[in-house]
């Protein structure tokens, strides 16, 4: 069965569906909503993945303008190393190939008028 999970006080959170919840924390300067999904894989209809993203969407564009919005979970795409296109967004760290979903991804996030962020590897510095 697909589906999310994390481990909260019930009082913090918002489920929408199996594949997107809402997590809300308040900060010292606002309140920070941390979007928690599970996207369709490549292998499911489109349909399906078209729904999902537009739900994302629909969340994240209702979450007024003066608070602070995070999409985390598993994605399930590959936006690949090239950034061209997206440069502004993407900083072209990444591995391979963009496919359709990792494609899908970045439109939503130019949509959403977000950034792409990417764990760097560093080196690890031994004192």
């Amino acid at each position: 069965m697909d589906g999310i999970g994390t481990f909260v006080a019930e009082k913090w959170v918002e489920t929408h569906s199996k594949r997107v919840l809402i997590l809300k924390m308040v900060l010292d300067n606002g309140l920070l909503n941390v979007l928690m999904v599970y996207a369709p894989h490549s292998v499911k209809p489109e349909e399906e993945k078209e729904n999902f993203w537009n739900e994302v969407f629909h969340l994240v564009s209702c979450i007024p303008q003066n608070e602070m919005v995070v999409l985390a979970g598993d994605i399930n795409g590959h936006v690949g190393s090239s950034n061209v296109g997206y440069d502004w967004m993407h900083d072209g760290f990444g591995y391979g190939d963009r496919n359709g979903d990792g494609s899908r991804i970045l439109a939503f996030v130019h949509e959403a008028a977000m950034v792409y962020a990417t764990a760097r590897p560093c080196a690890l510095r031994v004192l």
